[in-house]
């Protein structure tokens, strides 16, 4: 049978209740009645959606156009255009410092500092960083310029236009060098109060942001004016500007080194790595000078300069030895830390720069000259008329005397301008032949050379060519004028009658240090022998003269305790602004103690115009302050042995 063909089966459903409202019990053999099924709940309500696919294909097209733009773009910036887009990342991205190299000290022999180098910042710009585009105002460089101003101490037009270049795209500027940390600290603390301000008050901006410093250095003299003639200056560019500071300059310096590092809005990022080449420091440089020697004579020609109302005046102190400069002054000097006050004429070392003639304390060398070739001795008879005629002069000595019976030892004590005439007219069996040979020996003593000092701006003086010499210079050379010379060719020449006849080379240099630690020595100076040790030996005994007896002229220059040689000098005086005469140089050389020489001390002063005007009364007491200070600084005992007493005179 199939189930189509199967008889229809009922299935009993739940008991019906009678109409009395009982359920019916099943009776035997019955099926129990099942449990009533729960209500089914309703069919949910389907939302059919739309295939996916073409919005799928939408997005993947648009993702696949921004794709193509970006490789498209990224073919151009690292294939087509990479060199000049890497060119500009370059510019923008990284700069380059210069670091400043220390500068060597410059030392006084006892090691003490007289220049040295102390941190500096120089205070630079960014000039995109002032610009409307950046700072959003028209007016940034002027704002800037305002604030800067009365801090760096310049002018603040000036400055507004290094913020305002020409060329948009330079990228640093140099406001101002060598700043003190104070200047760079009140500048970061006012840029610091701008940008804190600008985030709470956005009217305000921070014209300061482009403002920025690099490490320097800036050159110090702690003791001022102390050998500024001698020491020089370090100008705006860090070069030496004179003195030692110019001249050895390339040992000073050492060398500058250089940094790169990537930067943003005018600030290294940290994060990128830098490259930098270290600087090398300068060598240290240590002089002959002695600091409280210095002094010493720095004071005592300030002083009489003063006094006598002088254009200026020098002293140099020198060890007779060993050619050591222990002291070079000048008055008027400057303040190489402030050179706004300077006086540029007084900005040299005239000691070596300022020609001039030296009058009677040349006569020492015609001296030398008439001893060593033994045309005469100290006690030669020398008379000496109230006037004496000679080519087309007629000669005179500084005061009118009645005639004098004079030994050449008194000729040289009493600065007779005749007896020095008289005397060098035996050098040869003519004027001509006289001439060629006190040549000879001033030559010899370095005149009209240079000393060997190799300063800035030295001189080596005039000395012409004995055989070009005029009437006058033939017999004015001799005892001082027609002749130009250095105050340092001066004190060489009584250095070397001290030091035996051998001149030494004068020397301002001891040695130097270099960054390593290592001491070099100066190399040796030259020597040369210019008068036998006997004839230097008979000079020194007649300079004694000059000072030790009461007919000499540098009676103001005694020492007690001491025997001193020296010789004065009263000069005409060529001025250098009209080229005639006008005024007189005064001077007094020397040397002490005159039998054990050990110190030279040389004292010039240009146009005295208050009291007196003859060197042994202006001069004398200079030499007499600094030979006293000197002698005493340098511990050098008293002499223990009287005088030398050479006749001055003679009876006719």
């Amino acid at each position: 049978m199939t189930d189509r063909e199967a008889p229809h089966r009922r299935v009993p459903g739940p008991a019906r209740p009678d109409r009395s409202g009982s359920a019916r019990r099943p009776g035997p053999g019955a099926r129990p009645a099942r449990r009533p099924a729960p209500p089914r709940p309703p069919a949910p309500h389907v939302i059919r959606l739309g295939s996916p696919r073409p919005r799928l294909r939408l997005v993947g097209l648009a993702l696949t156009l921004v794709l193509l733009v970006f490789v498209v773009r990224l073919l151009q910036v690292q294939a087509v255009d990479a060199s000049a887009y890497a060119a500009k990342a370059e510019r923008n991205r990284y700069v380059v410092h210069t670091l400043a190299a220390q500068r060597g000290e410059i030392t006084d022999r006892t090691g003490v500092a007289l220049a040295t180098s102390v941190d500096a910042y120089d205070i630079t710009a960014d000039p995109t960083l002032f610009t409307p585009a950046q700072l959003k105002i028209d007016d940034g460089p002027e704002q800037a310029a305002a604030l800067l101003a009365p801090i760096l101490g310049q002018d603040q037009a000036e400055l507004a236009r290094k913020l305002r270049p020409e060329d948009k795209k330079l990228r640093y500027v140099k406001l101002a060098g060598r700043q003190t940390p104070q200047v760079w600290k009140q500048i970061k603390d006012l840029r610091t109060a701008l940008s804190a301000k600008a985030e709470t008050d956005k009217s305000t901006v921070n014209v300061l942001a482009g403002v920025l410093a690099e490490p320097s250095s800036k050159r110090v003299y702690p003791n001022g004016d102390l050998a500024a003639g001698i020491l020089g200056w370090v100008n705006a560019e860090g070069k030496g500007g004179g003195g030692i500071e110019q001249q050895l300059n390339g040992q000073l310096a050492g060398e500058d080194g250089k940094i790169r590092y990537a930067q943003s809005g005018g600030h290294q990022v940290p994060t990128v790595g830098s490259t930098e080449t270290p600087a090398v420091p300068g060598s240290d440089i240590e002089l002959t000078i002695d600091r409280d020697i210095q002094w010493a004579a720095q004071n005592a020609i300030a002083e009489q300069v003063k006094e006598s109302k002088a254009d200026r005046g020098y002293v140099i102190v020198q060890d007779t030895a060993t050619g050591e400069i222990l002291a070079m002054a000048n008055s008027p000097g400057f303040d190489p830390n402030d050179l706004t006050t300077a006086d540029a004429t007084a900005m040299g070392n005239a000691a070596v720069q300022d020609a001039y003639e030296p009058g009677s304390t040349a006569k020492v060398m015609s001296m030398a000259a008439v001893l060593e070739e033994n045309a005469a001795t100290p006690a030669t008879h020398v008379v000496v008329p109230n006037r004496l005629h000679r080519g087309d002069r007629l000669f005179r000595d500084d005061i009118d005397h009645e005639t004098w019976y004079l030994t050449l030892n008194g000729v040289l004590a009493k600065s007779s301008n005749i007896g020095t005439i008289l005397a060098t007219g035996q050098l040869g069996k003519n004027q001509a032949e006289a001439n060629r040979v006190l040549y000879k020996y001033l030559r010899k003593f370095g005149i009209g050379s240079y000393t060997g000092l190799g300063f800035p701006g030295e001189t080596k003086g005039i000395l012409a060519s004995p055989d070009t010499w005029s009437t006058s210079q033939q017999y004015t050379i001799p005892f001082g004028q027609g002749v130009s010379i250095n105050a340092m060719q001066a004190a060489s020449v009584y250095s070397t009658i001290a030091n035996g006849g051998v001149r030494v080379e004068p020397s301002l240099v001891r040695g130097t240090q270099g960054p390593d630690g290592v001491f070099t020595p100066a190399p040796k100076p030259e020597k040369t022998r210019v008068v036998s040790e006997k004839t230097a030996r008979t000079l020194a005994r007649m300079l004694e003269s000059v000072v030790d007896d009461e007919e000499g002229t540098g009676t103001k220059a005694r020492i007690p305790g001491y025997r001193v040689a020296g010789k004065t000098g009263t000069a005409n005086r060529v001025d250098p602004a009209t080229g005639k005469y006008r005024g007189y140089t005064s001077s007094f050389a020397g040397f002490a103690p005159a039998d054990k020489p050990r110190v030279t001390v040389y004292c010039a002063i240009q146009n005295a115009t208050k009291g007196s005007y003859f060197g042994g009364q202006i001069c004398g007491p200079v030499y007499k302050k600094v030979m006293e200070f000197a002698l005493k600084t340098l511990q050098v005992p008293p002499t223990g042995t009287p005088p030398a007493k050479l006749p001055v005179t003679f009876k006719p």
